[in-house]
């Protein structure tokens, strides 16, 4: 019923130091590179931040200003943050390669919105101002960079 196997006899351990798992004995390193801390990106953050790219240029082309790029707290990061007029636009984007497993934005699910939610607050804690409306937007970057469809979706949530 979706358990598994599980074996009749005890496990028993196995090596010298039988603490750790299998892997672990192998030889396998205990912590991977961190490559953000190398400087080095891999493809999928330089993938995504050429989209986000893409997306700051279509607010700028309407009129927007980009307050911040990629605002960081503990609790996570807003891609974009921008303002036109009385409007703060707290913008999720995503970029994929294909369109192969539907839209990027259906990523953003409900868990993800509640998460931009208390990020746009604790980011609004941080920069006062009591004349703004606040607006979720998702942008859906997808295709390669020389065939570009850029869907931004305002109001998303």
């Amino acid at each position: 019923m979706g358990m598994g196997h599980v074996p009749q006899e005890p496990i028993r351990p196995e090596g010298t130091n039988f603490q750790f798992q299998r892997r672990e004995r192998r030889g396998t390193p205990a912590r991977r590179l961190d490559r953000s801390r190398q400087g080095l990106t891999s493809h999928n953050q330089s993938f995504g931040a050429w989209g986000e790219d893409r997306v700051a240029e279509w607010y700028r082309a309407r009129g927007y200003e980009i307050v911040e790029r990629n605002w960081r707290c503990r609790q996570g990061e807003i891609d974009i943050i921008a303002s036109r007029d009385l409007v703060i636009v707290i913008c999720e984007v995503k970029t994929r390669a294909t369109a192969d497993f539907g839209s990027p934005a259906l990523a953003v699910d409900a868990n993800k919105q509640q998460r931009l939610r208390r990020l746009a607050a604790h980011w609004l804690g941080e920069h006062p101002n009591n004349r703004v409306s606040v607006r979720f937007d998702v942008a859906a970057v997808i295709g390669p960079k020389e065939e570009v469809s850029l869907e931004v979706i305002e109001a998303a949530f």
